[in-house]
């Protein structure tokens, strides 16, 4: 009936299975909740531990590191039911009814989000950004969502029918860190298939420092490049990408690279700080991109 997988990297994940396996049992389903460590070698694995003596659960910790994409991939490979929800570790259950609100769902949609959500009120200035740009940017209303399916679709809090997983998979050519889920979903967007969002969120726990989320945006910029160059995603699915392309059509990115140049230091001195500014974050990824742009060898 019902595998959910949770990648792990360094993070006590316990609760979230202890919720989770409660109200799988809560619905009478049948089902398998399968956990794995990416190598963290983390002490928080002990707790972790606990999840074994929970029914129908299981926690394996990796002795070599295979990234995230990877992770999703292994758990899908072991997960024997026709139905694969995937969760992070760092996630939070915020309502008593998840489980059984995806229940409802599964035997007419291939794909099934719930959608995210970050708290109201934020942890600390050190984690601002991140908490920011989630709450206000990327946290979307149903109906918002369901206007643009496949180009709202994470896979943090997602169903989706093994079968269809099976034929696409994360891509585990790519190791840089960033837009796995793109790529994921503009495969399924050629698939012949049925995608629903619905309200069933959970909450983003493990919000990442300034400094952290500053050092993925970039690399998530590089990969956003690397994936659209080899044809992985469209324009469609990446605004960054569509006005990049104007901006080269234009002739204007080596010149706002060099803008950019100027102003990186301030730039990164406001995102670090205690209250960092979401238009100014943007400045930064698009001056980013242009760098990246700017700076690849001509043929």
């Amino acid at each position: 009936m019902l595998s959910v997988l949770i990648p792990i990297y360094n993070y006590n994940a316990y609760p979230l299975i202890l919720e989770l396996h409660k109200q799988c049992l809560e619905c009478s389903i049948v089902f398998e909740i399968l956990c794995q460590d990416d190598a963290s070698n983390s002490d928080l694995n002990s707790e972790n531990e606990k999840i074994n003596y929970l029914s129908n659960c299981n926690f394996t910790e990796l002795k070599v590191n295979i990234a995230h994409r990877q992770n999703r991939n292994f758990l899908a490979n072991k997960a024997q039911y026709e139905n694969l929800l995937f969760i992070d570790g760092d996630s939070i259950i915020i309502r008593s009814n998840y489980i059984s609100s995806y229940i409802s769902w599964l035997t007419n949609f291939d794909v099934v989000y719930g959608g995210r959500l970050h708290p109201e009120k934020c942890p600390s200035n050190n984690q601002k950004l991140r908490w920011k740009y989630g709450k206000f940017i990327e946290d979307k209303k149903v109906n918002l969502r369901n206007s643009a399916p496949f180009q709202s679709l994470l896979f943090n809090n997602t169903v989706i029918k093994k079968a269809w997983f099976d034929k696409v998979k994360f891509d585990s050519q790519i190791t840089k860190y960033g837009h796995d889920d793109t790529q994921l979903s503009c495969q399924l967007s050629t698939l012949n298939l049925k995608l629903k969002h619905i309200d069933n969120p959970v909450e983003h726990g493990d919000i990442d420092s300034n400094e952290a989320y500053l050092k993925k945006s970039k690399s998530s910029l590089e990969n956003l490049v690397i994936l659209f160059e080899e044809g992985k995603i469209n324009t469609h699915f990446s605004r960054l990408i569509s006005l990049l392309l104007m901006l080269n059509k234009l002739h204007l990115t080596y010149l706002i690279s060099l803008i950019y140049k100027s102003i990186e230091g301030s730039l990164i001195r406001n995102l670090k700080g205690k209250n960092p500014n979401l238009l100014l974050y943007n400045i930064f990824r698009i001056g980013y991109l242009c760098k990246i742009s700017a700076e690849k060898p001509k043929n």
